[in-house]
């Protein structure tokens, strides 16, 4: 007899997937926040100075404090992309149950070490955060696969997942503010932690062991008798993202590293990622800088942040409807669907570009009212930035290299966002504390990711006048 498909168990293994990528998996993202709530805890304090000025007045120089901070953030962030190179690679080879257990622990850790820590142990903030960014990276990629199981709808589930990861950063608000109510923040930590008894769960009865197949094979399920048959889910060493059609010719592993799309594939996200971070890690200092250092305005700001990035997972499915507006229609003659999916992918790719500029800009204006049009436009940009980048992996590049690749991509543009740090201590140390011109610096840099949708759109008219050719 054959077995039905499980549409209910899909759907609650989407919705509970959204639910653990919404409040948990990127909340490394949600540092703003939490660096408000350490700084009242006295972590790092120590490296304030009091200083006199010119006319005799006693001030506190926490410039010291601000850049330890950002240290801790650029060595977290650096993790969260450098990892998902040998975390692909644990994914691909040993299969879900085997990587979501060890995103588990390691997230668990992490957070106990925070829940932990105290001001005169601020060091363990360092090998905490990362745990939590590379724990949480892990509980993403593990997640992308289930757009799978919706056909026409995977780049709307991949798209939203991803924003879902962005919006986690607004936990640390909610920290925020319930830290204000009076409640420790240790606990809050040691809180989420126990939450992983959550995780577990849906691992062990909402996924499969290995990975979910694209395309899905007919009757296919999983968390049933009924998933032991064989063509239910992909053994560990195969891939979980592939389009609907074998790519041809097929290509070696260097090929495709080596190939246009993907250096400028790269160039695109790293670009724009650098300016992301750098934001992120600075928005406590640059706030404190527009607002005379008026610490009521700053958390008034902070609170304005977060806010946003709780509309990551409303924005992220635009971009993959960008992406499946072809689903539906009629293809021209000849045209595979993994060309229809790579010529869609071009205007997403420059909305993306488009939209990092003009937060950049909005970052760059040194006005304090305009910070909340910098908060929106980048929200939407991360959302679109993330979900675009895996679903331009999955459609421009053979499947049984979409972990490799991604692992890649993500550890290179980690390793460009290490120059946040050396930014960060030229605005501090050679620039007084304005960013006026690393701001202009890295808008001019982000000129560069408008060069790859121009790309994707020359080689896609370029695969249609060869049709053309061969036609006539």
């Amino acid at each position: 007899m054959a077995c039905p498909k499980f549409k209910p168990l899909f759907f609650l293994t989407f919705i509970t997937g959204l639910v653990e990528c919404l409040c948990f998996a990127g909340v490394i993202f949600g540092w703003a926040a939490l660096v408000f709530v350490l700084k009242s805890e006295g972590y790092f304090e120590s490296l304030c100075v009091n200083v006199t000025s010119a006319n005799g007045t006693q001030t506190v120089d926490c410039s010291i404090q601000d850049e330890q901070f950002s240290l801790v953030f650029t060595i977290a962030s650096f993790m969260n992309n450098f990892s998902t190179l040998p975390s692909g690679f644990l994914f691909d080879r040993f299969g879900t149950l085997v990587a979501r257990i060890c995103a588990i622990c390691i997230y668990t850790g992490g957070m106990l070490m925070v829940g932990l820590s105290s001001p005169a142990i601020a060091i363990l903030l360092f090998p905490a955060m990362c745990c939590i960014a590379v724990g949480g990276s892990l509980i993403l990629i593990s997640n992308i696969q289930v757009g799978n199981l919706f056909g026409p709808r995977r780049f709307t589930v991949i798209t939203l997942y991803n924003g879902a990861f962005d919006s986690s950063a607004a936990l640390f608000f909610v920290l925020k503010l319930i830290h204000e109510t009076g409640i420790s923040f240790h606990a809050f930590f040691l809180f989420i932690a126990a939450c992983s008894i959550i995780h577990l769960l849906r691992t062990f009865f909402l996924l499969p062991k290995g990975l979910i197949p694209h395309p899905l094979p007919e009757n296919y399920s999983f968390g049933s008798p009924c998933s032991k048959s064989k063509t239910s889910e992909l053994p560990p060493n195969k891939l979980t993202i592939e389009p609907a059609v074998p790519e041809i010719p097929e290509k070696t592993f260097r090929e495709c590293v080596l190939s246009r799309l993907f250096l400028l594939h790269l160039v695109w996200l790293s670009v724009m990622q650098l300016r992301h971070y750098l934001f992120i890690g600075t928005l406590n200092p640059m706030l404190l800088r527009l607002s005379n250092g008026d610490p009521s305005l700053v958390s008034e700001y902070i609170n304005a942040f977060s806010i946003t990035q709780m509309c990551g997972v409303l924005c992220a499915p635009w971009n993959g409807l960008i992406m499946d507006r072809h689903k539906g229609k009629p293809r021209a003659e000849g045209m595979s669907e993994q060309e229809a999916d790579l010529n869609s992918s071009w205007l997403s790719l420059l909305l993306t570009a488009l939209q990092c500029f003009l937060f950049s800009l909005c970052a760059s204006t040194a006005s304090l009212p305009l910070q909340y049009l910098t908060f929106i436009l980048q929200v939407l940009n991360r959302s679109f930035l993330y979900g675009g980048n895996a679903a331009f992996l999955s459609v421009a590049f053979p499947s049984y290299h979409f972990g490799k690749l991604y692992g890649l991509v993500m550890s290179v543009s980690a390793v460009v966002s290490l120059l946040q740090y050396p930014c960060f201590t030229l605005v501090k140390d050679v620039l007084g504390g304005d960013p006026l011109y690393v701001n202009i610096g890295l808008m001019i840099f982000s000129l560069l990711a408008f060069l790859h949708p121009l790309s994707v759109y020359l080689h896609c008219r370029k695969l249609i006048s060869q049709r053309a050719a061969n036609k006539a």
